[in-house]
């Protein structure tokens, strides 16, 4: 460890639950108004634990929607805190946010425009420092943070001000339940299957991972990208639905709309998992072919 870089970290975030049809006036703030906000998370950090105040806080005065945060190798974790690692001085409680000059934040710190709109906004933190604090403070808050990690009321009406926002619930997360948090939404939504491949690709990037079972797409996650088997109509055929051999019209006409409902699920899968980062790579597949040995 030196004088500037925490040897361990804990990545999270500051979730901004919105009301409905809310939206933001700001997606980044200034200076000023970024370290007040850092100045009122870390009164609540060190609330949950008073250890945290020996460590440092890293974050910035912007807001984001979570496949921002959820991606792999934690891009936007590990901008904030190669940026703090520039700074002088001992590392030990020092606070830093990073504020817009200009209407520009540093580094790769702009949030998405695209990405804008969605009902939950997260101000994410990197807390860091001695090792054996730092993992004292990252047990506890990965055991107890999901339960009690409301914020404060004043960090919350802050944040509000702040970002022109409208916000029903403000909490403070750790990556792993932020992650934890997406799956049950992804469930929810349908998109059950496609969680093995996202948290291969965040928890064990080098990892591998298949998608192979039922009616949905054929996706081998491997050498960090997705691999979507792209199969002819025959192909697609003879493995989802080998049994209709018949060729009247109505049953052709229900085989080309149930093989469009599954190209629909393929470019569905592809861009949860472009936006979240994961190189997605289409592989053809003719018939008779082997898809895993194409995707392999």
């Amino acid at each position: 460890m030196n004088d500037t870089t925490p040897d361990i970290t804990l990545l999270g975030a500051l979730a901004l639950e919105l009301t409905p049809g809310s939206e933001a006036e700001r997606m980044a703030l200034d200076q000023d108004a970024a370290g007040a906000l850092a100045g009122r998370m870390a009164q609540d950090l060190a609330a949950f634990m008073p250890e945290a105040t020996a460590l440092q806080l890293v974050t910035v005065g912007a807001h984001y929607d979570v496949v921002e945060l959820l991606r792999p190798g934690w891009p936007l974790h590990r901008e904030l805190d190669q940026l703090a690692a520039r700074a002088p001085g001992n590392a030990a409680g020092r606070v830093i946010a990073f504020g817009a000059h200009a209407d520009r934040l540093p580094g790769a710190l702009s949030p998405q425009p695209e990405q804008a709109g969605g009902p939950l906004r997260l101000v994410p933190f990197v807390l860091g420092g001695d090792t054996h604090v730092a993992m004292r403070v990252g047990d506890a808050f990965e055991r107890e943070l999901m339960e009690r990690g409301m914020a404060g009321a004043a960090t919350a009406l802050l944040a509000q001000e702040a970002f022109g926002l409208r916000v029903e619930h403000a909490r403070y997360l750790t990556l792993h339940d932020l992650a934890a948090m997406m799956a049950m939404q992804y469930d929810h939504a349908g998109l059950a299957p496609l969680w093995p491949v996202l948290e291969a690709a965040l928890l064990s990037p080098d990892g591998e991972e298949w998608i192979d079972s039922g009616q949905e797409p054929v996706v081998h996650y491997v050498d960090r990208e997705a691999r979507i088997a792209l199969f002819t109509p025959q192909a697609w055929r003879e493995r989802y639905a080998p049994d209709d051999a018949h060729e009247s019209e109505g049953e052709c006409a229900r085989l080309e709309r149930a093989f469009a409902l599954f190209q629909a699920r393929q470019r569905q899968f592809a861009a949860v998992l472009g936006a979240h980062g994961v190189p997605v790579n289409f592989v053809h597949c003719d018939a008779g072919a082997d898809e895993h040995a194409e995707l392999a």
